[in-house]
């Protein structure tokens, strides 16, 4: 919440108030126009600012904030392409005096010109973070990233070093890998904000700032204060985070005691991948005591406003069908100028965790081992025997996920022992023939034979439930065992989907015979996920039965009644058991040799850090301190010479050995009088 008075507080909360909007446009070339309340078109004003989707909780989102607006002006439209728009609000106090605030910093990304205004569309800063980054590695603290990130894109920070070392893994070291999906600033802005446990927002003064979730209320939204408003019957918790480890391909799960609520997936965080099981499971523990401070009631209100309100602010309703005890986050506002403002907080249900948030763990948020080069494959066996006949009966039903859209293939083989029907047909002819009273004579006769049709099996593919309707391959067969061969391409899967694709069959003028693993089929593709082994939860249920012969004439079909229940087979008990005491092996005489264990282990130095107040070993003859009290390779050396006795006095002998330098740069030699 922006910093206001007490007196700004109450009158805005008063039910009669005095206030006004103002702004300027200040373009490319530091021309500023100012424009005044009876500048707005009435209704055309707004302000969108937003730290979560539409559905549920996020961390480390990079949601830019939207203002719209049309201005009774002759500015020329051409000239405003990057222009910068301040918007500031103003409150009459009591005794006359105002209050200002700032109401964000924008840029001019659309201005179409009317005939006697101008409509203008603006964001905030966070676009300037979808800048191009090639980041092959890298390391630093949350910070340093930080640093990097707002000075490349030319956006201050509203927070100081030591505010970010605070956070959660404030002060932790992170590491990039070489091969990671960060294209841009802004992709890099996320990823560091989630390690933090924090959303991202532009601030009023156009600066970034990360703002962790909490769970203090800073205003009371009285009944008298809204004009609707709808809460949900459940408060949204998480208890759990899931996460993907991309080099060991392993999924992994972090949960508290009792885990009774949501699971936030993380997906793949490149910034989490360098280190030790243990330091990755220290960093994302911490960010799970940070999002399990997310208690919230999701609410969707509009209010009479209060401008001083920003996302990640806490509140509390009261009155009406409100619970005062519970508390709401505003993950959504917008700021209708003079007029109304909508609050909302969006989140999922905790009693869908089991059936809803678990599975999405299994789907979108955990990899299993899932890679951009790697093809999966899921294979299909049949355990149970079909007979098919003029009717299409499901045979194959395959489930897979994909993690990104793609493309993917099914190949099966289909042995079935087909039966032709046999047809009795009759022509008539005529037979001559000769006897002994009378000449030849011809007669008519019928004759009568059996013939055998011709069968023939008809595919419909299914995908989702939805029948492909354009493509129903046919086959004429042959009376014996038949092998069918198949192939149909799935040209579009999106992404992060569970899909189905199932296989019917029908035998037209015969019937055919599929026994126990007579069905060998595979769906393969690249950006598919493997290892889904959980059960999904869902039970299907097929009812299949002949034709019902109605000979009656008068008698109709009102409807057909069918159930299928499921029972449990009871636990199965033992008719008997039988119990042995120790048996004793005292007359005999045996031992055992001593167990001997030794343990390795090989330390391999990759960083080394010196300390000046606790210097590690090192070589007081290689390493010194300079006047900065820092470590530096010593490269200016100082040798006395040495005094020897000669026939007729003392010589002073310089002895200088060479051999340990690569080269001599330079050389002084002194004569010190002792």
């Amino acid at each position: 919440m922006y910093p206001v008075s007490d007196a700004f507080l109450k009158e805005i909360d008063s039910n009669s108030r005095k206030y006004y909007w103002t702004g300027t446009i200040t373009t490319k070339g530091k021309v500023t126009y100012d424009f005044t309340n009876e500048d707005i078109v009435k209704g055309s004003g707004y302000i969108t600012r937003s730290c979560c989707g539409s559905s549920e909780i996020e961390l480390g989102s990079v949601y830019a904030a939207e203002m719209g607006i049309t201005l009774f002006t002759n500015i020329d439209r051409y000239t405003l392409d990057g222009a910068t728009v301040k918007l500031y609000f103003h409150l009459i106090l009591p005794g006359g005096k105002e209050e200002t605030i700032p109401m964000g910093i924008y840029e001019v990304t659309e201005a179409n010109r009317n005939l006697k205004t101008i409509e203008i569309k603006a964001y905030d800063y966070m676009l300037r973070f979808d800048k191009k980054l090639n980041l092959e590695s890298s390391s630093g603290t949350p910070y340093n990233f930080l640093n990097v990130i707002c000075t490349a894109c030319k956006v201050g920070m509203a927070q100081t070093q030591t505010d970010i070392d605070k956070m959660t893994n404030g002060k932790e070291t992170l590491g990039i890998y070489s091969e990671n999906d960060i294209e841009t600033y802004r992709d890099l802005l996320f990823y560091v904000a989630q390690v933090l446990g924090c959303v991202c927002q532009i601030n009023r003064e156009g600066k970034l700032e990360l703002i962790p979730y909490n769970n203090t209320a800073v205003r009371t939204v009285e009944a008298k204060h809204r004009y609707d408003s709808s809460y949900s019957d459940f408060v949204t918790r998480y208890t759990a985070i899931s996460s993907t480890n991309k080099i060991t391909e392993e999924s992994e799960y972090y949960a508290l005691d009792p885990d009774d609520a949501l699971t936030m997936n993380l997906g793949v965080n490149p910034l989490l991948q360098f280190g030790l099981k243990t330091t990755r499971a220290r960093l994302l523990n911490a960010i799970l005591q940070a999002v399990s401070k997310v208690e919230y009631v999701p609410f969707d209100s509009n209010t009479i406003g209060n401008p001083a309100l920003d996302p990640m602010d806490c509140l509390v309703f009261s009155g009406g069908h409100a619970d005062a005890t519970k508390i709401s986050c505003i993950t959504s506002i917008t700021y209708n100028i003079n007029g109304k403002h909508t609050l909302k907080c969006v989140g999922k249900n905790p009693k869908l965790a089991e059936a809803k948030s678990k599975n999405d763990k299994n789907i979108s948020g955990l990899l299993n081992q899932v890679e951009e080069n790697k093809t999966v494959v899921y294979d299909f066996v049949n355990v149970a025997p079909y007979v098919i006949y003029d009717k299409f009966v499901e045979v194959l039903d395959i489930t897979f996920v994909s993690k990104e859209s793609t493309s993917a293939m099914f190949l099966a083989e289909v042995l079935v022992d087909i039966e032709a029907y046999e047809m009795t047909k009759k022509i008539s002819g005529k037979a001559s023939y000769e006897s002994e009273e009378e000449e030849e004579t011809e007669k008519k006769v019928d004759f009568s034979f059996v013939e055998k049709t011709h069968p023939y099996i008809e595919i419909m593919y299914k995908i989702n439930g939805d029948e492909i309707e354009e493509f129903h391959p046919t086959q004429i067969c042959h009376e014996g065992k038949q092998l069918i061969t198949l192939f149909f391409p799935l040209s579009s899967v999106e992404e992060n989907s569970e899909n189905t694709f199932t296989m019917w069959l029908k035998v037209e003028d015969g019937f055919g015979k599929i026994g126990e693993t007579q069905i060998r089929a595979t769906l393969s593709g690249q950006g598919l996920v493997a290892g889904i082994g959980d059960w999904n939860g869902r039970i299907s249920v097929t009812d299949s039965f002949a034709d019902i012969a109605i000979n009656h004439p008068g008698v109709k079909v009102h409807k057909l009644v069918s159930s299928a229940s499921a029972i449990l087979p009871k636990q199965a008990k033992p008719m008997f058991s039988q119990s042995f005491g120790r048996i004793e092996i005292a007359p005999l005489q045996f031992g055992y040799d001593l167990l001997n264990e030794r343990v390795t282990c090989v330390e391999v130095i990759h960083t080394f850090t010196m300390d000046k107040d606790f210097p590690g070993e090192y070589d007081p003859l290689v390493i010194e301190l300079n006047e900065e009290n820092a470590y530096r390779m010593i490269c200016d050396y100082t040798y006395v010479s040495a005094e020897e006795d000669i026939a007729y006095g003392k010589l002073q002998v310089l002895d200088i050995d060479t051999t340990p330098f690569e080269r001599v740069e330079s050389m002084e030699v002194s004569i010190c009088e002792s």
